[in-house]
């Protein structure tokens, strides 16, 4: 550690020891981080934390000129954040009724048929269930496109054959998924998922959140600090000790995630990247605009509610509970196995949310969006120095003011 972070903001009274457990939490956090939380609607935690070294620097290339001063205005990287952004636009869709998430996907986008995916309906996207979990090259030679190739990605996605049976067994779909299901959002709205969600999610409710940054805002972007990516040789060991043969399709899809996913990293430092829109990890915003996202799917926020009860529900309904891993990774489930509803993922020990009954995302390296529709709370954390590893447990900047966030709230805080 080089140093205190220094903590700004404002708390209602009743939330002020959520401001002491986030200086708890960001006490060993070189980074910059935000917290805010809506409860029923209104704003009661808007804080943020100045780390003691910057952790972000601009550069030939990178769109950025220099350290940027941090504050509640600041956007930065979401990574799988977003994830949740593009589920609120199927859901949109679907309340509206030209979209039916129980449809196979190739009701709106008849070349996903190829391979064997007739079946997969609009469901096994947003649940992590099509077997299609990473972009890997064609068998035959065919190049893999380039991660800003948004329209030749989605179409090797529709020639893609699934590494499992769609629907039969669920695993993580880290980079896919956006496209996957942002193409059917584009199918059936005529607008791809970033412009949607800035016209029907981002504007009327007035959020700093976009899944493509627009020019006019770089000013306020403050880059994000990773750690060191997994090497070649690690993924492959990591791999390779599931007992896979070397070309096993899960294999391939293993090693195609872990490495995409560094270098979706590494891109999103760009503003090329940034602009691109890359709808599973490439959310821009902060936490202010992401807790109050979260508030107007529960309820209402200035008059606005997004999601009726209803859709909500059936969002935040487990999805795969009764499904196993893909094997052999299903000899490895345990209670802290992933657990997802329709496009968001619900708590588990790892990842305990705000409890039973909540929903939310997680993004790399310590993003949360949550909300818990029985106490009405809300809450956005977007941070720049990516540090938690999820099979260790809860990002430590998590634990102190979830804590204090449940107790003010009146929940029942785990002992």
């Amino acid at each position: 550690m080089t140093g205190h972070p220094t903590v700004d903001g404002s708390v209602r009274p009743g939330w002020e020891a959520v401001r002491e457990a986030f200086v708890q939490g960001q006490a060993q956090d070189p980074g910059h981080a935000q917290l805010a939380v809506h409860h029923h609607g209104r704003l009661v935690v808007d804080l943020w934390s100045t780390g003691a070294a910057a952790t972000g620097t601009g550069g030939p290339g990178t769109g950025v000129p220099g350290p940027r001063p941090f504050g509640p205005d600041s956007v930065g990287v979401l990574m799988s954040v977003s994830k949740a952004l593009v589920a609120v636009c199927a859901h949109l869709l679907s309340e509206r009724g030209v979209l039916d998430l129980d449809a196979p996907v190739a009701r709106s986008w008849p070349e996903f048929a190829a391979s064997g995916k007739a079946e997969t309906t609009v469901a096994d996207l947003l649940a992590h269930r099509a077997g299609l979990p990473a972009f890997t090259a064609d068998p035959g030679g065919t190049p893999l496109p380039g991660l800003l190739d948004a329209a030749a990605r989605t179409r090797a996605l529709a020639a893609m054959r699934p590494v499992w049976q769609p629907g039969s067994a669920f695993l993580y779909h880290a980079l896919t998924y956006g496209h996957l299901v942002g193409e059917v959002v584009r199918r059936v709205s005529g607008r791809s998922v970033g412009r949607l969600f800035a016209e029907e999610v981002a504007g009327p409710l007035g959020l700093d959140l976009w899944i493509g940054l627009p020019q006019r805002e770089e000013h306020r972007f403050v880059p994000q600090s990773a750690g060191p990516p997994p090497t070649a040789e690690r993924i492959a060991a990591a791999v390779g000790g599931l007992g896979l043969a070397p070309d096993h399709p899960l294999g391939t899809s293993l090693r195609a995630s872990a490495a995409e996913v560094a270098g979706v990293i590494e891109v999103l430092g760009h503003r090329e990247g940034r602009a691109a829109g890359i709808p599973a990890a490439g959310g821009i915003g902060n936490a202010r605009s992401l807790s109050r996202l979260y508030a107007a799917l529960i309820g209402r926020v200035d008059g606005i509610r997004l999601l009726s009860p209803r859709t909500l529900e059936l969002a935040r309904t487990p999805h795969t509970d009764h499904l196993p891993q893909p094997a052999p990774l299903h000899r490895f489930d345990g209670p802290d196995r992933s657990r997802f509803g329709l496009g968001f993922e619900l708590p588990r020990p790892g990842e305990p949310l705000l409890g039973t009954g909540s929903f939310g995302h997680a993004g790399a390296g310590g993003r949360l969006g949550m909300a818990h529709p029985e106490s009405g709370l809300a809450v956005g954390y977007v941070c720049t120095a990516m540090t938690w590893e999820p099979s260790a447990g809860p990002d430590p900047r998590w634990v102190p003011w979830t804590t204090a966030v449940r107790e003010a709230a009146g929940l029942p805080v785990p002992a």
